[in-house]
């Protein structure tokens, strides 16, 4: 339906789809365009509405702090330009800045509660595409892009209790399953996300006893 809301949808999209076509740490717009899909159908499933979550689907990685310095401020601050160009009311930008600055995860012992519906189905979505087949490739994609060794068996995982600790983590690739993407099938928010983060769990923890064992490392 060509109504206004879905026409300020697409322009963001478009917008989204420009900036982030080349980017190759696996926060691309392909990411994005997933998260934006899942966003909806969970939205859907449980009730919340649908285009709130879209949107903030679309902008939740429009300047993630892994990107800038740490500076988990500056999501929240381009959503809002990108949105208060395209005259959004004050009322939907500032819901969904506020899913922007809560959606990353950061870190083992640190507990990031969204305040609505529309926020919980969105975290969901991203938190999805975190894990699984997907979420495999992403996790290696980003630690080569960020340097990281792919495995070192003389570095043990680290449960960080806070987020200045998890964002100053240099950990390996496959450290970062157990620090957080075996964590997350328990901190999905809906219904719907938990369960579909059963099975890609599930994926993962295979994935991750094969890759020991064909390292040479058999899994206790």
């Amino acid at each position: 339906m060509n109504t206004p809301q879905r026409r300020l949808v697409e322009r963001v999209a478009e917008h989204i789809k420009s900036k982030f076509a080349d980017e190759s740490s696996g926060h691309d717009w392909h990411h994005i365009n997933r998260v934006r899909k899942l966003a909806r159908q969970i939205a859907a499933q449980e009730g919340a509405d649908v285009d709130m979550a879209e949107l903030a689907a679309l902008v939740h990685d429009i300047a993630d702090w892994k990107f800038h310095d740490g500076d988990d401020t500056k999501g929240p601050i381009e959503a809002a330009r990108l949105l208060r160009q395209e005259g959004v009311t004050q009322d939907v930008i500032d819901q969904v800045t506020d899913i922007v600055a809560t959606i990353s995860f950061k870190g083992a012992g640190v507990h990031t509660e969204m305040k609505t519906l529309e926020g919980k189905c969105v975290q969901d979505a991203d938190r999805l595409d975190a894990i699984g087949a997907i979420g495999i490739a992403r996790c290696f994609a980003y630690g080569g892009h960020a340097g990281r060794l792919m495995y070192d068996p003389d570095e043990a995982p680290v449960m960080h209790a806070t987020a200045e600790a998890y964002k100053a983590a240099k950990g390996t690739s496959l450290n970062h399953f157990y620090e957080k993407l075996f964590l997350l099938k328990d901190r999905m928010n809906t219904t719907s996300g938990r369960a579909r983060a059963e099975e890609r769990t599930q994926y993962m923890q295979d994935f991750v006893a094969r890759f020991l064992q064909e390292w040479g490392t058999p899994e206790d």
